[in-house]
């Protein structure tokens, strides 16, 4: 299951991304992603670790889930690089151990593709910055679990609702949290005025079928 977290914290997490230029809007003049896509938003949510008040504010958003949640005897993991920052900040306000997961083993040293201190049978929470397929998310789901992990929840700052990610997370059986989600970003781009409210409709056009979308 995907959801967000709540109204409140969505609606202020897309207000805070967007005013500090973390998610680029800009469906007249798309931006090509290394798939190949053309697409009418960028998102770098790692541009929030530079503005303390908002990383603590994010920070503290997945800590509070995750301790309402969950027991003290877990592990915070994030998934390589963007959500390290993040999730280092989330593992310290909960007081708990923090390893990353690498896209894949490194190719010297000891081939690790987890980092840190972990161990077969210990309960894991995965923080992800962004979520757009799930492809590479669920890699590291993947690589925890095959190293023992009960791996319990994936949390992650934004994510667009693409179709394909909706049936990735169904089929690895893994539930996602997310602060924020495309409608609510749209939402809050219309309150800023990056965007025209006649623009939404073309941008919400394009989650449907980002593959084929034509600007």
């Amino acid at each position: 299951m995907i959801m967000i977290l709540n109204q409140k914290t969505a609606q202020q997490t897309a207000a805070a991304l967007l005013q500090i230029n973390a998610i680029k809007l800009n469906p007249k003049n798309p931006f090509t992603w290394a798939s190949g896509w053309k697409s009418p938003i960028y998102c770098d949510n790692r541009v929030a670790l530079s503005y303390p008040k908002i990383r603590t504010h994010l920070a503290l958003a997945l800590a509070e889930e995750i301790k309402k949640k969950y027991a003290d005897s877990i592990v915070i993991a994030g998934v390589a690089t963007g959500a390290i920052g993040i999730g280092i900040l989330v593992a310290q306000e909960l007081q708990l151990p923090f390893i990353y997961v690498r896209p894949e083993p490194k190719k010297h040293g000891r081939k690790n593709q987890i980092e840190g201190k972990i161990e077969a049978g210990q309960k894991v929470v995965v923080i992800e910055d962004l979520i757009s397929t799930g492809k590479s998310s669920l890699n590291a789901v993947q690589a925890l679990r095959e190293a023992g992990c009960e791996v319990l929840e994936m949390l992650a700052l934004f994510t667009y609702g693409f179709p394909q990610a909706a049936t990735a997370f169904s089929e690895a059986k893994l539930d996602l949290t997310t602060l924020c989600d495309y409608p609510h970003l749209l939402e809050a781009a219309v309150n800023q005025e990056k965007i025209s409210s006649t623009e939404v409709a073309k941008l919400s056009e394009w989650r449907q079928d980002p593959a084929n979308w034509i600007p």
